[in-house]
């Protein structure tokens, strides 16, 4: 697969002789951008336009607001999946390449240049965990190599023997963050109290990490809104290869494109699915509006 081994490259890139140091933010000041961002990114897209040069690329870093994704081959990339846990030295980031194709994904790979592990799925053949280590060259050598999910799928049966993940996300005011922190309180609440009672919430960091967990099958929901295409595509693939589901953030709609924005994530199991996504639904305090 390519495209792994173009992460590999950019990875080194990253985590040897790169700043961490914020050159710039996007909507405020807990958006934010470094020089490897751009940098990562830019190796991605050069590399793999020259090899498929009749293909799009939507980057996080070159977007342009309103670009529509189209039908057409187009790799999606994130560059640092974790910017904020970049700069502060927290090492859950990872780089995040999909393709989509008629503008579903079939295709992704997702990597923590930190830790080594390299989650990869293509529609229809499944999703994988790789453990690497790096050789005497600097370059990086497959240590271990997983089918996923890499826990057997045990019956999801009710939220409250569940660990769920809710970001903050950047966007800090107004409904969208009314709904995060009342949803956030639903959850954890005791059901006396009219809540879930979740085992325990987690906010993490990287949107890709955080689908490929729920894929592994070590969380078992997460709920997003404000991501993009590039922060959920290629965790989207392995997910679902993985026998996830992945549906609307708001109540009711079970079949989202990946331009969505809006997402709910629940991991694979042998029963429970769908009562789970509702129940968690009947949680959800307002509905999250994005632009897409």
């Amino acid at each position: 697969m390519m495209g792994a081994n173009v992460i590999l490259d950019a990875s080194a890139k990253m985590a040897t002789g790169l700043t961490t140091t914020v050159t710039d933010t996007k909507n405020n000041s807990a958006d934010l951008v470094t020089e490897t961002d751009k940098a990562v990114e830019d190796l991605i897209s050069r590399t793999l336009l020259k090899q498929f040069p009749d293909f799009s690329f939507m980057g996080e870093e070159t977007y342009k607001p309103g670009t529509p994704l189209g039908p057409e081959p187009t790799f999606i990339c994130d560059p640092i999946d974790g910017t904020t846990n970049f700069v502060h030295g927290y090492p859950y980031v990872s780089i995040s390449l999909g393709f989509a194709i008629n503008r579903e994904p079939v295709v992704g790979v997702v990597f923590n240049p930190f830790t080594g592990v390299m989650y990869a799925g293509v529609k229809g053949r499944g999703a994988f965990k790789m453990t690497n280590e790096r050789d005497d060259t600097g370059g990086w050598g497959c240590k271990r190599n997983e089918d996923m999910p890499t826990r057997a799928p045990k019956p999801l049966t009710g939220l409250n023997g569940t660990v769920v993940i809710v970001e903050w996300g950047s966007d800090r005011s107004g409904s969208n963050w009314k709904s995060k922190i009342a949803t956030w309180d639903n959850l954890g609440r005791s059901k006396e109290e009219g809540g879930a009672m979740v085992h325990s919430g987690r906010s993490l960091g990287s949107a890709a990490l955080n689908l490929c967990a729920v894929a592994e099958g070590n969380v078992d929901a997460y709920w997003e809104g404000g991501c993009w295409a590039w922060d959920v595509c290629a965790g989207w693939v392995i997910l679902k290869e993985a026998g996830g589901m992945i549906v609307d953030g708001n109540p009711g709609t079970w079949d989202i494109p990946v331009t969505h924005r809006k997402y709910l994530a629940v991991r694979g199991a042998s029963s429970g699915q769908k009562e789970c996504i509702e129940e968690f639904w009947s949680h959800v305090v307002g509905d999250m509006v994005y632009e897409h």
